[in-house]
């Protein structure tokens, strides 16, 4: 039977702002209602979710299907807005045993041309499904696209990508930024992007803060992108010496060209090392050219500060001084399992929890905001239309087995559910099993936690 309706009941939305349990229904594809309930609703039509069958279900006549939460969390889909997917899981071919990024680079660099196209593809493949299954229904990954290097081994990897995006449409939306700017951006290396943006890509990437020519490199970006009206994401000032300031030029760039809220800087780690009135002026400066940002605090925290003695810096960006600011400020996976990042799984409660440790966010208040900056705040950062727990809007959205915003980052829970168009996609539970009795209160260590007090 063809499923066009689904209600989903005893519902919570901690970004709702209500505490209250909510009705969701979803109607081919789309949010139909979001209604908060006077109550919790027990029903016998309602057939609860035990936690040894996480997403049980029951069907109410032709085409609906019901859904009871019992106070679970649903949130619309995570927003992974900086990934690589075509880096990912390549640690065991190219190795990096210093830890540092400029060992990243070079072993990178000296591998890309070894790496086949089939290769690229069954990583990304593997990243993204991976992140999906996680709760990520959107993503946006930069390709390595080093125009100094051969022309062939460059649109190998814009090739896979576009295979790999079609392929996975139906359950993931993929964005693709080629990454530019190695060095200098010449008439060839110009020529390279513009076919790549007539291929398909979704926008530019671009490094300046590694270009030897970055003024000239920059305003080259922005005029191919106005070309093109495509957005632009820039690797900005991943580097610990503060007077790395390359953020004060995309900002008056922005400016020059018109192009406020179409431009991403990501990383920012040289802000945090900045003096606090310089740092306070370059945050003006992006608040005021209109820039959106994103923050990688799981790859930051291991590739920064490797100089440093005594006290080392945690290496991300002045996240609380940027979200005062006004800037709208994401958070992301950026690497998995490679050589500039060799953790990671592209689960964005993995990095949200990063987040909060590294950045100092804890409160209640500031957990909210993070479920934000995975959420909300990415969408409008990648530009995604009809996004969010609206009426109208696409049903893409995660069901987590916590009934808090505390409970996510404390449980960091393996049951979930993750929907895109109304359609569940993928569903995970994990079983505990004791292998000697305990002595009575083994039942409550992995009690279902909806039974507890839900107090965000």
């Amino acid at each position: 039977m063809k499923v066009s309706e689904q209600h989903f009941v005893n519902a919570r939305l901690p970004l709702s702002g209500s505490t209250g349990y909510y009705k969701v229904i979803v109607k081919n594809g789309v949010y139909d209602s979001i209604d908060l309930q006077s109550g919790k609703v027990e029903s016998p039509a309602y057939r609860a979710i035990p936690r040894d069958a996480f997403l049980a279900e029951s069907v109410i006549g032709e085409g609906t299907k019901i859904w009871d939460l019992n106070g679970r969390i649903l949130l619309p889909g995570f927003i992974d807005a900086h990934m690589h997917l075509d880096k990912a899981f390549s640690l065991p071919r190219v190795p990096n045993q210093s830890g540092t990024l400029l060992e990243a680079l070079r072993n990178f660099g000296v591998a890309y041309g070894e790496i086949g196209k089939e290769d690229i593809k069954m990583r990304m493949r593997k990243a993204a499904l991976r992140a999906l299954s996680y709760g990520t229904t959107s993503l946006r990954t930069h390709l390595d696209f080093n125009v100094r290097k051969d022309r062939d081994v460059c649109f190998r990897t814009i090739y896979a990508a576009l295979e790999i995006k079609e392929e996975l449409k139906d359950w993931i939306d993929i964005q693709l930024f080629p990454l530019t700017m190695h060095e200098s951006l010449g008439p060839k290396e110009l020529e390279m992007v513009e076919e790549a943006l007539i291929l398909g890509v979704t926008g530019i990437g671009a490094i300046p803060h590694l270009s030897l020519t970055p003024e000239q490199d920059v305003d080259r970006i922005f005029e191919l992108a106005i070309k093109y009206d495509c957005p632009v994401d820039f690797h900005t000032d991943e580097d610990d010496d503060p007077s790395v300031q390359t953020v004060a030029l995309i900002a008056d760039k922005t400016e020059q060209y018109g192009y406020q809220g179409k431009v991403v800087v990501g990383h920012l780690c040289s802000l945090a090392g900045m003096d606090h009135d310089i740092a306070a002026s370059m945050i003006a400066k992006m608040k005021n050219a209109g820039l959106k940002a994103v923050t990688l605090p799981a790859a930051n925290m291991y590739l920064q500060g490797r100089g440093d003695r005594g006290i080392v810096r945690r290496g991300i960006t002045r996240v609380r001084e940027i979200q005062e600011a006004g800037v709208p400020l994401a958070t992301a996976s950026d690497n998995i399992h490679d050589p500039f990042h060799p953790f990671g799984r592209g689960d964005m409660i993995q990095i949200g929890l990063l987040t909060g440790y590294a950045a100092h966010l804890g409160s209640p208040a500031d957990q909210l905001q993070i479920l934000r900056m995975m959420t909300e705040i990415p969408a409008s950062v990648i530009g995604l239309d009809r996004y969010g727990l609206s009426r109208g809007n696409q049903a893409d959205f995660v069901v987590l087995d916590a009934c808090s915003v505390e409970e996510i980052f404390t449980f960091l829970p393996e049951n979930r559910a993750t929907f895109k168009r109304g359609r569940l996609i993928h569903a995970s539970r994990l079983d505990h099993t004791w292998g000697v009795p305990i002595g009575g209160g083994e039942d409550e260590v992995f009690r279902n936690p909806c039974c507890c007090r839900f107090t965000q």
